[in-house]
């Protein structure tokens, strides 16, 4: 399994070895969003199954040098998490530009970008659709089945979470639809616990719940699930 997008820091754990440890034999892709996390990332990628991404979140302040003086280490995976945040009210001019500045820097060193979205899908599309060369992921994906096909056109993958697993989620019905081979599990530990264990912090190796339900939905195996996505991960972070 391949859980590629989480966030197993000091600020909220404790047992950072332990959790690690329970995803041995799997992949960790560990997300980066600040200049203090994302040396923290950087050090974690000392273990020999945890990757990075690193990024600038957009709220948080840009550090473009941070990200340019690590991106060439091996075990850094891509630019992220960087986009757009329009839930709660920031200057969002100053977050396209920051956006667009990271963008720039990935297509510079041609890195898959990990991409956050909340209250800005489209601006997000308009934006990210002018560089379509770019090997993208919309983590967490929550959109429509219509904005889901758009994304797929311009060389975006989907990122799957807990969310999936919820009740009352819409997001059940895009993901009928929609090929396998366009989804990338993820857990955004600590967030976004998925059922059954709502609740409770949420742990990379929780993605098997993930990877259940999206078998359950497409009537397929969870083996054919984990193939294949874990296939998918590989490609679009070039892992080992």
């Amino acid at each position: 399994m391949v859980d590629t997008h989480c966030h197993i820091t000091s600020e909220y754990y404790d047992n950072i070895l332990e959790v690690i440890n329970k995803m041995k034999d799997n992949i960790i892709i560990v997300s980066g969003t600040n200049k203090e996390d994302i040396k923290e990332v950087i050090d974690l990628c000392n273990y020999k199954n945890v990757y990075g991404t690193i990024g600038i979140y957009p709220t948080e302040e840009l550090d473009l040098k941070l990200i340019e003086d690590n991106i060439n280490n091996k075990k850094i995976v891509g630019i992220g998490e960087i986009g757009l945040d329009y839930h709660l009210e920031h200057n969002k001019e100053e977050q396209k530009e920051k956006f667009i500045k990271q963008l720039d820097l990935a297509r510079k060193y041609n890195k898959t970008v990990v991409v956050h979205t909340r209250d800005a899908i489209q601006d997000t599309y308009d934006i990210l659709k002018n560089y379509k060369e770019l090997k993208k992921v919309i983590h967490c994906y929550s959109g429509s089945l219509e904005m889901a096909k758009e994304f797929i056109k311009i060389n975006c993958r989907l990122g799957i979470g807990g969310v999936l697993t919820f009740k009352n989620s819409k997001l059940k019905d895009v993901i009928k639809e929609i090929d396998l081979k366009y989804l990338l599990l993820e857990t955004d530990s600590p967030f976004l616990t998925p059922e059954p264990l709502r609740g409770t912090k949420n742990e990379p190796y929780n993605v098997i719940y993930v990877a259940k339900k999206i078998a359950e939905i497409k009537n397929i195996s969870l083996e054919e699930v984990l193939e294949i996505t874990t296939k998918n991960a590989k490609e679009q972070f070039d892992l080992e």
